[in-house]
């Protein structure tokens, strides 16, 4: 894949068949990568639930396979309509290639309830990148398991809301200047300052454009985050201000293995983290934080979210289900719980 330059007169159609026929369709093209997809409403009123989940792909392990059983549980009580990956979706290395195993005893075979048999969105994170990505964004796997969508950055649009994907690895500093031991497939970011350019501006734009009643942006890493890696200081700089500037309702991430909230205290924006999906970090958290923190857990766990045409309501659960955290969201209205 190239960088997000150009235009391309190509629509790509996905076509899955759990239960029932949904189909993607691109909609429009914002750029070579940025495209827009179409999740089609399969619900009479106009209303919208899914799933959040991150760093998990751990072959069942890290209780990788508990969390699963309790979001087919809150799926099937949702009748959710999709799932969202917030990356990490492979440890430790990613992917080998098409062909790796990885992929069914991670994905296919664990999150295997009936009512997580629905697409699954999925962006990049940064143990990601030291695999294959190529293998993760080919759509070969979708012919082994229907559900797996992943690009590097794209927009799935629904009635309600406009979900905005985010490949946020490449902002980082450290993965370039100190990659320690590990190797990072860098394939189709490079130039890196040209494809970090591309992204902004074709996200900014989007964004402006967008007439969504909800805003939603997700990647990897955390804007605001008091856990183990905190505060993404490449986001603050460069992805914030455009969130900020385009009332972006929700920025949803993973990679520190919890589950967060912080308020924005400048902006309508929630900060959403969704990180315990297998490996927990108990106990490790930034004690002097507390900018906008509504609430944070440090074991493993997932989030739902239902929306409406003005409302929307996130719940917190860990790996027995319980709910740990509720946020009440209200078009109009700044963040209550």
């Amino acid at each position: 894949m190239g960088g997000l330059g150009g235009t391309t007169s190509l629509s790509p159609v996905w076509l899955w068949i759990p239960a029932f026929i949904a189909v993607i369709v691109a909609v429009s093209v914002a750029s070579a990568e940025l495209q827009r997809f179409d999740h089609p409403s399969v619900k009479a009123d106009v209303s919208l639930s899914f799933l959040v989940i991150g760093d998990w792909g751990r072959k069942g392990t890290y209780n990788q396979s508990q969390v699963s059983f309790q979001m087919g549980r809150v799926a099937d009580k949702l009748n959710i309509d999709f799932v969202v990956s917030t990356g990490d979706n492979f440890y430790d290395d990613g992917l080998t290639g098409i062909n790796d195993p990885a992929f069914q005893y991670s994905f296919s075979d664990i999150y295997t309830a009936n009512s997580l048999q629905k697409q699954w969105y999925n962006v990049l994170g940064n143990h990601d990148y030291r695999g294959d990505v190529e293998a993760q964004l080919n759509p070969i796997l979708q012919n082994i398991d229907h559900r797996w969508f992943c690009q590097r950055s794209f927009i799935v649009h629904t009635e309600i809301a406009e979900f905005f994907f985010v490949d946020t690895t490449p902002f980082v500093d450290k993965y370039f200047l100190k990659p320690k031991d590990h190797k990072y497939d860098w394939r189709g970011v490079l130039p890196r300052k040209k494809y970090l350019s591309n992204l902004l501006k074709d996200l900014e734009t989007a964004l402006r454009d967008s007439t969504a009643k909800w805003k939603i942006v997700v990647g990897h890493h955390p804007v605001r985050s008091i856990g183990h890696h905190g505060d993404t200081k490449e986001l603050l700089t460069h992805l914030l201000p455009i969130l900020e500037a385009n009332n972006v309702d929700m920025y949803m991430n993973g990679h520190d293995h919890c589950l967060e909230h912080i308020s924005s205290t400048s902006s309508q924006i929630q900060f959403l983290t969704s990180g315990g999906g297998s490996k927990a970090w108990k106990g490790d958290v930034d004690k002097s934080g507390g900018y906008g923190v509504k609430f944070y857990y440090d074991g493993q766990g997932f989030m739902s979210v239902e929306l409406d045409q003005m409302n929307a309501k996130v719940v917190y659960y860990d790996v027995f289900g319980n709910v740990l955290h509720v946020v009440n969201l209200s078009k109009g209205v700044k963040y209550a719980i």
